[in-house]
């Protein structure tokens, strides 16, 4: 039997992940302009930078200024994401932004050897200073994530009892630093999720740890986006990362990246449509992915910004 919630939380990461994986620079104005048109669509979250070396990341040089430009929206929470120290103190530096620590895993040690250069016990065994650092800074500590959860493009299938061994691995660390988890985000990096490995996972998770929020992340790669979303749903979990438009991808996937995170306002229609409240203005949601669309100059993948939602075509057959 389904166990659909009442309502969900949608974590908008357009301008964070969708700026970062673009090829061509865009002005920070621009950049500005996503930020303040998605703070009036009623999204309770939204990514907006990342803290990392314009080196690596040229399109994140800009950090800093995006985040001084924009204007809060109350009730509206805005985030940043780092990896370091020196990120983490920049992210605070700004004095805008909701700055939270997680327990960070990887499923895939490939992955994680590829993209950090650690082994799976040696990313375990830095959660120690990681943790340190956020409570020296005044961090809270509440969520932990797991990516490469469903799948790697380096090693292949991810066993459940792997994901189900992580947990047990973070919720000692946590416990050892005595912390509260209270969310646990599955992100399916390389788009290798389907309904069926999402009901598996979440739902050993969820046998396992029931008095835990989950939270999942989605690519949209092989088009499973929102099939994979609608499981999660079966499946009782209540908050989604998205991105306006389809924005985004993991540059970092190797095999062609894993292009395009589960599209905002496909997932809002969906919800709508199924009576879930995401406290989403999906009109005014739409219009921002169309400005998505213009400031990377290319088709973005959204399929409702095209199509146009069902409860304005049902209001035209009324009138007419």
């Amino acid at each position: 039997m389904a166990d659909f919630p009442k309502a969900v939380r949608v974590n908008e990461e357009g301008p964070r992940e969708g700026f970062q994986f673009e090829k061509g620079p865009i002005p920070t104005a621009r950049k500005i302009q996503l930020i303040d048109s998605l703070s009036k669509t009623g999204l309770k979250k939204i990514q907006v930078v990342s803290f990392v070396s314009p080196k690596a990341v040229p399109s994140m040089i800009d950090a800093e200024e995006v985040v001084k430009g924009f204007t809060p929206v109350p009730g509206v929470s805005y985030t940043g994401l780092w990896l370091n120290e020196k990120g983490l103190q920049r992210a605070l530096a700004t004095g805008r932004l909701d700055v939270r620590g997680s327990i960070s895993q990887t499923a895939s040690e490939k992955f994680l050897q590829r993209n950090q250069k650690r082994t799976l016990e040696e990313n375990l065994k830095a959660q120690d200073s990681i943790i340190a650092m956020f409570k020296a800074n005044g961090v809270p500590v509440e969520r932990a994530s797991i990516m490469a959860a469903f799948g790697c493009n380096f090693e292949g299938d991810i066993s459940t009892s792997r994901i189900l061994n992580l947990c047990e691995r973070i919720f000692g660390i946590a416990a050892r630093h005595e912390l509260n988890i209270k969310v646990l985000s599955l992100a399916d990096t390389m788009a290798w999720a389907t309904p069926l490995s999402i009901r598996r996972v979440v739902g050993a998770v969820r046998e396992k740890y029931p008095n835990l929020d989950i939270s999942l992340h989605l690519h949209d790669t092989r088009g499973m986006g929102i099939a994979n979303a609608y499981a999660g749903l079966e499946m009782g979990v209540a908050s989604y990362d998205a991105a306006v438009a389809g924005l985004g991808g993991c540059p970092f996937a190797g095999h062609g990246g894993a292009a395009g995170n589960v599209c905002t306002e496909d997932l809002v229609f969906m919800c709508q449509e199924m009576g879930i409240e995401t406290g989403v203005d999906l009109d005014a949601l739409i219009e921002s992915a169309r400005l998505a669309e213009d400031i990377v100059g290319h088709p973005l993948p959204g399929s409702v910004m095209k199509g146009g939602t069902l409860a304005n075509l049902r209001s035209k057959i009324a009138a007419a």
